[in-house]
């Protein structure tokens, strides 16, 4: 092969790494091992490829970028807690990379997957996060083919070839609906998040088996779209319903919250006439009155962990699929014995 026709590409196959790898070894910058870099280095010799100068400053330019494209509106992501917390963990290790975190909301999966396609093309980021996995999403046939280092938040059933982190969300539901059935609830509802995404569908399906498992009243769920209007509607759907629920698992700490309005709204008493359960426990769940009993994870530590994980694979190093910490429970002063 000439020079001319050999490509970074071709260096990257040579060393079985990835083309951010070979980036990050002739730009001086960590997270590549030194093994590692020696390999891509007698890769390179053996080929006879050389990096010019105007490669060489595109690729020191995203070398130690993370791409995260998340499909929804501006206002609602800006009132949702598990993502402030989540790419607060991202840039934690971000910045130890001395890098940078490309963040950008889409109106579709279509956009995202060009977005991320002209990034990796364009040599503008290392890799990327994917977030939000659908079933049979159309994300993973795409993305996979164009070779873009990726770490995916989800279920791996979901995720396909990509390297996935995700929690236990089957195990959290059991648990949630256990505790409240302890307290003698026999009536209890859940308001979900939106119906597409996989991971509703996950907490969805482990809802209505411990519903079954225990002989509790039929099942009773309702979506939402996350915002706390849509949580608004599901529960006065529930709450003016001829058989309203004792009890209320939310799928977010918003949607509990605004669950919580409601039932002030409609002069119910909680926990005394309603006990509310939320999800992922940020500050929110401490600011309210009652404070929200919730299923507690450390979304921090999760997108740290994400980061970690994208940055190994993009350095070559071995990396695995792996749940983090499951959801426990963290009663506070929203739940309590049925009425």
């Amino acid at each position: 092969m000439t020079e001319q026709r050999v490509t970074i590409g071709d260096v990257a196959a040579r060393a079985g790494v990835s083309r951010a790898a070979v980036s990050l070894a002739f730009n001086g910058r960590p997270g590549v091992s030194d093994a590692t870099r020696a390999r891509i280095v007698e890769a390179a010799r053996s080929l006879g490829w050389r990096p010019n100068r105007s490669a060489r400053a595109l690729n020191r330019q995203g070398a130690g970028t993370i791409g995260l494209a998340i499909c929804r509106p501006a206002r609602q992501l800006g009132l949702e807690p598990f993502y402030m917390e989540f790419v607060s963990g991202l840039e934690s290790v971000v910045s130890e990379h001395e890098g940078a975190l490309l963040l950008r909301l889409v109106k579709s999966l279509d956009e995202e997957i060009e977005l991320h396609g002209r990034w990796w093309r364009n040599g503008q980021i290392a890799g990327s996060v994917l977030v939000d996995f659908r079933a049979y999403d159309p994300r993973v046939p795409a993305l996979s083919r164009l070779g873009l280092p990726a770490v995916a938040v989800g279920h791996p059933s979901l995720t396909g070839p990509f390297t996935s982190l995700w929690t236990d969300d089957a195990t959290a539901v059991r648990e949630a609906v256990r505790y409240l059935a302890a307290l003698g609830h026999r009536s209890i509802a859940r308001v979900g998040g939106a119906a597409e995404l996989g991971h509703t569908a996950i907490r969805g399906a482990a809802f209505a088996a411990a519903i079954d498992e225990l002989g509790l009243d039929a099942a009773r769920q309702t979506g939402s779209d996350f915002s706390g209007a849509s949580a608004a509607r599901a529960t006065r759907a529930l709450l003016t319903s001829a058989r309203r629920p004792t009890a209320i698992v939310y799928d977010s700490d918003l949607m509990a919250v605004a669950g919580l309005s409601v039932a002030a709204e409609m002069g119910l008493r909680v926990p005394a006439d309603l006990s509310i359960l939320a999800w992922d426990d940020s500050q929110l769940c401490e600011l309210t009155h009652p404070t929200l009993s919730a299923m507690s994870h450390d979304i921090h530590a999760f997108g740290a962990d994400v980061a970690r994980t994208l940055y190994d694979l993009v350095s070559g190093k071995r990396v695995t699929a792996h749940p983090v910490p499951t959801p426990t429970l963290t009663p506070r002063g929203s739940t309590a014995g049925a009425p």
